[in-house]
């Protein structure tokens, strides 16, 4: 009976443990597909500006050349690719759909900054659009910023309080 209730209460403070490590990775993740995003978007102005290929073309790169390092983020690219050349939709519609539905680890106002790229896509020349990812680059380094803050005061926080809970049941228990 005693090793079954220890058997227990390890499992109880593991559990706590875990769940306060999970949520202190999401503040790591969300950090990471900032940055992926960010250098995605530096692909797509250059792209722009010096290749001339489709927007959707250039999506279906950027989701290929970025896959093995952030999925996340490669999908958000490949699903906008995929409704502009099957579904017909325009570039910056396919866009704001892409995000609403492939968004893992981003907050709702990271999605709102990407989403300004949205506005002008596909429908202005090459400056107009070079000028508005530049813009959404600027926001993107905005919340990095504010990210990168956010890990720094919450991931050891969150990890630390579900040990310390963990612990505390289990010593409650005992």
């Amino acid at each position: 009976m005693e090793i079954l209730k220890m058997i227990l209460l390890l499992g109880i403070f593991s559990a706590s443990s875990m769940v306060g490590i999970l949520i202190a990775n999401q503040y790591n993740e969300r950090l990471q597909e900032l940055k992926e995003m960010k250098s995605a978007l530096n692909i797509f102005k250059t792209k722009i500006q010096f290749t001339y290929e489709p927007i959707a073309e250039i999506f279906q790169d950027i989701a290929n050349t970025i896959a093995s390092h952030c999925q996340n983020v490669s999908r958000i690219f490949l699903s906008a690719s995929k409704k502009i050349q099957e579904e017909q939709i325009e570039a910056g519609k396919a866009w704001k759909e892409s995000l609403q539905e492939n968004t893992h680890s981003m907050k709702q106002e990271d999605i709102q900054v990407l989403e300004n790229l949205a506005n002008l896509l596909g429908k202005v020349d090459v400056e107009g659009q070079i000028n508005e990812i530049l813009l959404v680059e600027n926001f993107v380094d905005e919340q990095l910023e504010k990210a990168e803050i956010e890990k720094r005061k919450n991931s050891k926080m969150y990890k630390t309080l579900g040990v310390t809970i963990g612990l505390a049941i289990v010593i409650f228990l005992f």
